[in-house]
C-alpha cells in the first residue's frame, strides 16, 4: 500500500505538468483551431525566466570586509550581491532565496507578450491551412527558440534551487497512519501539485463565470454567430492565447527546481502533452486535465522495478500503448466532441 501511495504522489506530479500544458494546448486549439507545437518551447522558456530571475538576483559586486583577512592579515574581498545592498543582508538573501515563486511575476507579462507576438506575427496566418501546415511551421518555430535559448544559456542543466523552506521530505506516511519514515516525498513537488490545481481551477473559473470567459466559450462552439452579434472574437482569442502561453511559462517557472532547466526540455514534455490533448479529446479542457493526471499516474506505476523487470521498457511506452487502446475504441478521446479534427 505504502508503494501504491508514493506511486500516485509521483504520477501527480509529473501529471500536474502534463495537465498544465495540455491545457495550454487545448486552449489554443479550441478558441484558434491552431495545433501549437511550439507550445512546450513556451514551457521551457517560462523555466528559463526562473534561471534569468536567479542570476539577476545574484550579481554581485566585491567589497573588502575588514572582518576577514589573509594569513597575512590582509582584508579580503568578497562578493556582496546588489540586492543586499540596497535591501539589506536579511532581506537581500530572502529574495535571492525565494527567487523562483518570484520569477512568476515576471514570466506572466513576459509570456503574455510573447504569447501576443506569436499569434499575431505568425500563426494569424495559418487559421485557414491545413493542420499539417500548423504543426510544420510552430514546430519550425519551437526548434528555433530551442536553439535561441542554447545559444544564450549553453546546452548543459541549469540548477534552479527551490527557496530554502522547501527543501526536504514531507513525512506523508506518518500523516495518514503510517509508520514514519516509509513515505517520504519532496516539499517542492507537493507544492508543484497544488500549485496546477490552483492555476487549473483559476482558469476554468475564469472561464465558466466571467463575461469574457463566456463569450470566449461561446465563440469556440460558434465563431461565425458571436462576430455576427458585433463582438471582435478575434481579439478575445489572441488573448486567450497569450493567456495558454502564461499558464505554459508559470508551469515552467516552478517546475525549475525539479527538473533542471535544459534547452530541449519543451520538447520533451510537448510529445508526451501532445499525446494527453489527443487521448482526453482534441478541444476537450476537462479531457486534457483529466487525461495528463490519468497518464502521469500510469507512467509513475509503470516506472517501478517490479513492472519493469516483467516487461522491460514499459515506463517509455505505456502512454503511447494507453494512447492507441483509447483512440481504438474512443476515436474521439475520452472526452472528444464530434467534428473536432474530422474534417
Amino acid at each position: 500500500m505504502d508503494a501504491i501511495i508514493l506511486q500516485i504522489l509521483n504520477g501527480l506530479d509529473k501529471g500536474s505538468a502534463y495537465a498544465l500544458i495540455a491545457l495550454g494546448l487545448t486552449l489554443i486549439f479550441g478558441t484558434l483551431g491552431v495545433v501549437n507545437f511550439a507550445h512546450g518551447a513556451l514551457f521551457m522558456i517560462g523555466a528559463f525566466v526562473a534561471v534569468t530571475m536567479q542570476k539577476l538576483l545574484g550579481l554581485s559586486f566585491e567589497q573588502i570586509d575588514e572582518s576577514k583577512t589573509d594569513f597575512l592579515g590582509n582584508p579580503l574581498k568578497v562578493e556582496v550581491p546588489y540586492v543586499e545592498s540596497w535591501f539589506g543582508p536579511d532581506v537581500g538573501a530572502a529574495l535571492i532565496d525565494w527567487s523562483v515563486p518570484l520569477a512568476i511575476l515576471f514570466a506572466i507579462p513576459v509570456m503574455l507578450v510573447i504569447g501576443f507576438v506569436m499569434e499575431r506575427g505568425l500563426i494569424k496566418h495559418f487559421y485557414k491551412r491545413p493542420h499539417a501546415d500548423q504543426i510544420l511551421v510552430t514546430f519550425g518555430l519551437a526548434i528555433v527558440l530551442q536553439e535561441l535559448v542554447k545559444h544564450f544559456y549553453g546546452a548543459n542543466p541549469i540548477q534552479t534551487p527551490a527557496p530554502d523552506a522547501f527543501i526536504g521530505s514531507f513525512d506523508f506516511g506518518a500523516m495518514i497512519g503510517f509508520d514514519p519514515n516509509v513515505i517520504i516525498y519532496p516539499y517542492w513537488r507537493l507544492v508543484y501539485f497544488l500549485f496546477a490545481a490552483l492555476v487549473i481551477g483559476a482558469v476554468f473559473a475564469f472561464l465558466q463565470f466571467t463575461t469574457f470567459g463566456m463569450v470566449v466559450r461561446a465563440g469556440m462552439a460558434d465563431r461565425e454567430t458571436v462576430g455576427l452579434l458585433g463582438i471582435n472574437i478575434d481579439r478575445r482569442f489572441t488573448i486567450m492565447f497569450g493567456i495558454a502561453a502564461a499558464v505554459a511559462g508559470i508551469a515552467g517557472v516552478m517546475y525549475a527546481p525539479i527538473l533542471s532547466p535544459n534547452y530541449h526540455m519543451g520538447m520533451d514534455f510537448l510529445v508526451l502533452s501532445f499525446v494527453v490533448v489527443v487521448v482526453g479529446g482534441m478541444g476537450s479542457l476537462p479531457g486534457a486535465v483529466a487525461a495528463g493526471f490519468l497518464l502521469g499516474i500510469l507512467q509513475s506505476f509503470a516506472s517501478m522495478n517490479e513492472v519493469k523487470s516483467l516487461i522491460p521498457g514499459i515506463d517509455q511506452v505505456i502512454i503511447y500503448l494507453v494512447a492507441i487502446i483509447i483512440l481504438l475504441t474512443r476515436p474521439r478521446g475520452l472526452m472528444g466532441r464530434a467534428g473536432v479534427m474530422e474534417d
